[in-house]
């Protein structure tokens, strides 16, 4: 995130009605949502170098050592997931299509991830050349099939901050507090494209005009999808916004949806009893936010109500979301980071390490912590 103002790209949306809804957007930007820790207590500058923002990709399966895919450990630096993709293809011989991995990443920083491609009977190319593009192959084995998006355990972080200023006491002490509480599992402004384009433009669609791409070209079918995501994204955090400001972001509302920990699985609990609340409190199951699609709201009572009044500031959203047969999931309000560490690498430096599980966003856990700005 960089903290110095910048206008959206402009859309060739066509239609006055449109564009004079652009010009207005309802929703909230990313650093003007809520904080539940109150103000951070420091100032620093994040990614000052590639190498102060490590990220390690956490696959939930190893390699088959059989197949005629090849999964590659790959150490990117200063490059998208999506370039890295088709230099591989291209090194490969093969169409950008055969190249599968798990999930995006940073583009200024230093990440290990995992790539799969389609060789068939082709022979493994020699990977070294990547080298000069900021890409290293740094294991190669057989698989049996392409990587898909999402088969992620988690990632783990280990991030710099340069510049450091502030209650450097009440720092340490945030931390300890964060690790025990958890931080709302907000969308990280990646999610949401350059100046939150893929929003602009989610909301052009919305009103009816053609899907386009920030050049005003026919957008594909991958981008549209990232408009839908952006938005289903951005509509969770405006109701989990709403419940940390009403302080309930941890509690479960009666008509809740509860997801167990560790799982996809979630189940209506109608009413609170004090088992409930000591499980919620616990950590075994955890209070859900909306990702809107078709159908009937999965909750109910309070909770459903409370969705609903934010819904409602977002009607054509809905309503176009609906309207594409995606089917309604729930997300966690709460994220725990685990094993949160801080470290002084000098008296105005200092590390953080912590791991997440997948989809959600480091920015989540810093915007807590710290204010800061970015080179560039």
């Amino acid at each position: 995130m960089n903290t110095s103002s910048q206008d959206p790209e402009p859309l060739r949306a066509g239609g006055a009605a449109a564009a004079e809804h652009l010009d207005q957007p309802v929703w909230r930007p990313f650093e003007d949502l809520p904080r539940a820790h109150a103000h951070p207590v420091i100032r620093g500058c994040l990614r000052a170098e590639p190498a102060d923002f490590r990220v390690e990709e956490q696959l939930a399966f190893g390699p088959d050592d059989q197949g005629e895919h090849r999964l590659l450990l790959v150490r990117k630096t200063n490059c998208n997931t999506e370039w890295v993709a088709r230099k591989i293809a291209t090194r490969a011989g093969v169409p950008h299509k055969a190249v599968g991995y798990a999930g995006l990443k940073d583009r200024r920083a230093v990440t290990t991830q995992w790539f799969s491609v389609h060789l068939g009977p082709r022979p493994e190319p020699d990977w070294s050349s990547l080298c000069g593009h900021g890409i290293e192959v740094l294991e190669s084995h057989a698989h049996k099939r392409k990587l898909r998006r999402g088969v992620l355990a988690g990632n783990a972080f280990d991030i710099l901050l340069r510049d450091v200023s502030g209650d450097l006491e009440g720092l340490a002490q945030r931390v300890d507090r964060i690790a025990g509480a958890g931080v709302p599992n907000y969308f990280g402004p990646q999610r949401f494209g350059r100046a939150q384009g893929n929003l602009y433009r989610a909301e052009a669609m919305f009103l009816g005009a053609p899907a386009q791409d920030e050049r005003g070209r026919r957008a594909t079918r991958h981008l549209i999808g990232l408009y839908l995501s952006a938005a289903r994204s951005q509509l969770f955090n405006e109701v989990l916004a709403e419940r940390v400001q009403r302080d309930d972001w941890h509690s479960a509302l009666p008509g809740e949806r509860l997801q167990l920990l560790g799982s996809h699985s979630h189940f209506l609990a109608e009413d609170i009893d004090d088992t409930l609340r000591e499980r919620v409190r616990s950590g075994d199951v955890q209070p859900t936010g909306p990702l809107l699609g078709a159908g009937t709201p999965l909750t109910t009572a309070d909770a459903a109500a409370l969705e609903a009044q934010v819904f409602d500031r977002y009607p054509h959203w809905c309503a176009g979301l609906a309207e594409t047969g995606l089917k309604q999931e729930r997300r966690p309000l709460v994220l725990y980071p685990e094993d949160l560490s801080l470290e002084w690498d000098a008296p105005d430096r200092c590390r953080l390490r912590f791991a997440l599980p997948a989809g959600s966003y480091a920015t989540a856990v810093l915007r807590e912590l710290v204010v800061w700005t970015e080179p560039g």
